[in-house]
């Protein structure tokens, strides 16, 4: 139902190719990153008590990439995400077939490609769980160096200390999901019931057009809370999504604490950074803005600014071994409620 190689080749088409670069300096900046990726493994440890054990026995890979190989690896991702949802249409019988079929899937490739040009411009890093490597290799940390580039020029902060602090972030997640086995096939279960409970008769299909008019509507007029997403899901679905938000929200805030609190240690201008990067995570025009919240780009940032403050409060009231029960098992994790309220949380995992 989705053509993956037009997916590619129209967000080849339309991402733009980032900064001029040199062959040397591309050099000097891949080489960089690499470093900075191994150099915060060690200050990560420390600061989280966590320590990254790969399950499959192979080291997870650190992999700097330009916009279009970032694409080209989250489309392989997505194809394996969404690989359950076409099966349940095919057997359903919602899948079209014939020439409605070849017309839809590059219609809706042209859409994912289009959707993945505008994100693979705005994301610095990213830890892929869902990768699995030829050497058995769980998950792959992504460093898109033009954009990393990019922001350092647009901030005009100094370059060596901003990869090292991105890399602190990213580093975070790969030990999240490195150190606690059990993380990465809960999300999968998660996301598998989310499209296990889609629904395919027609009046669902319909409420779900009406919906995604509706969300666009609220992009332009400015709601903070517009979000394609929200046009796809049901009561069950909603459950499932408070969920995820609740995992997602833990996993950014505490990458963002790690990183502040690692940071002054080994990023001097780690202040002057910070008051940056947060200005730019607004966001700049109009339509810039209009995107970033149909996309749900505004409701990541307020994951991380609510999931840093869940962490925050939950460490001073219980202190780090106290808040690391959250990495015992599922049930500890919190919900997207008790990430709003610390203190529920605390009560309900330290009773």
């Amino acid at each position: 139902m989705i053509d993956w190689k037009v997916a590619l080749s129209t967000a080849s088409r339309l991402s733009r190719p980032g900064p001029d670069l040199s062959a040397d300096e591309v050099a000097e900046v891949v080489a960089e990153l690499r470093q900075a990726a191994a150099r915060a493994e060690g200050p990560v440890r420390d600061y989280t008590g966590l320590q990254a054990t790969n399950a499959l026995g192979a080291p997870s890979p650190t992999v700097v990439v330009d916009r279009p190989r970032w694409v080209e690896a989250n489309l392989g991702t997505f194809q394996l995400l969404t690989d359950p949802l076409i099966r349940k249409l095919t057997e359903a019988g919602r899948a079209p077939s014939g020439l409605s079929k070849n017309i839809g899937e590059k219609v809706s490739g042209a859409q994912v490609g289009a959707v993945l040009s505008f994100v693979s411009s705005k994301v610095l890093g990213q830890f892929d769980p869902f990768w699995t490597g030829p050497a058995g290799e769980g998950g792959r940390l992504l460093l898109v160096a033009p954009n990393i580039v990019a922001a350092e020029r647009q901030m005009k902060v100094d370059p060596h200390d901003f990869r090292l602090w991105v890399c602190l972030h990213e580093e975070t997640h790969r030990v999240q999901f490195t150190a606690v086995p059990w993380l990465r096939e809960h999300m999968r279960s998660l996301i598998d019931e989310l499209i296990d409970a889609t629904e395919l008769d027609d009046q669902a299909v319909g409420a779900v057009v009406e919906q995604l008019f509706a969300q666009v509507k609220k992009a332009v007029k400015g709601d903070g809370e517009a979000s394609l997403s929200a046009a796809f899901q049901n009561d069950r679905q909603r459950e499932l999504i408070d969920r995820l938000t609740g995992i997602m929200s833990l996993l950014e805030g505490h990458a963002d604490v790690v990183m502040d609190g690692v940071g002054p240690e080994v990023v001097p201008s780690v202040a002057q950074i910070r008051r940056k990067f947060q200005k730019r995570r607004q966001g700049s025009g109009s339509l810039d803005k209009i995107l970033r919240r149909l996309l749900g780009l505004d409701a990541k940032a307020a994951q991380y600014r609510d999931g840093a403050k869940f962490v925050r409060e939950t460490v001073d009231r219980v202190g780090l071994e106290g808040f690391n029960a959250v990495w015992s098992d599922p049930t500890c994790l919190p919900t997207r409620a008790e990430i709003l309220d610390p203190s529920s949380w605390v009560t309900r995992v330290h009773a």
